[in-house]
């Protein structure tokens, strides 16, 4: 599963690159679908990948203020600052699938079930910010899987 979050992570580093070419407020202006702007949900990405992991270990909710990361410096630095908290949880997963819960919901899930589903919500955003580059006349990040020498 780590070769999966390494793709997220690499993409998501490709992304951040692809934004410097794109002026601030193209970045934050507000777009149909996701979390409204480019900025905001390369930082939303960031924050469910932290926050599931940093919560399923019985960790308190870290709560995000997206206005602080108005920039794409600090957005990066966000994600950049969670990558290493997130790569220290992954490390300690063991695969065994008990039950977990976390502050924002009653469910109970696996961590092998959270685990995927973080994997999956960066790639369902990923999908929406290719949509809004094409829609400013820029071609997106590849998400091919294929060709980044994770294997």
């Amino acid at each position: 599963m780590l070769k999966f979050f390494e793709y997220n992570w690499q993409v998501r580093d490709e992304w951040f690159e692809w934004c410097k070419q794109v002026p601030e407020e193209e970045l934050l202006k507000n777009r149909v679908g996701g979390l409204g702007n480019i900025l905001h949900t390369l930082v939303h990405i960031a924050d469910v990948e932290y926050s599931w992991l940093y919560a399923i270990e019985g960790n308190e909710p870290v709560d995000v203020d997206f206005s602080e990361y108005e920039s794409l410096d600090k957005a990066r630095e966000l994600s950049e600052r969670f990558r290493i908290e997130v790569r220290e949880l992954l490390s300690k997963y063991t695969g065994e699938d008990e039950l977990v819960t976390v502050p924002w919901n009653d469910e109970k899930y696996t961590k092998t079930e959270v685990v995927h589903h973080i994997i999956a919500h960066e790639i369902h955003h990923i999908g929406q910010l290719s949509v809004w580059a094409r829609e400013i006349g820029l071609n997106p990040v590849s998400a091919n899987f294929i060709g980044r020498g994770l294997h």
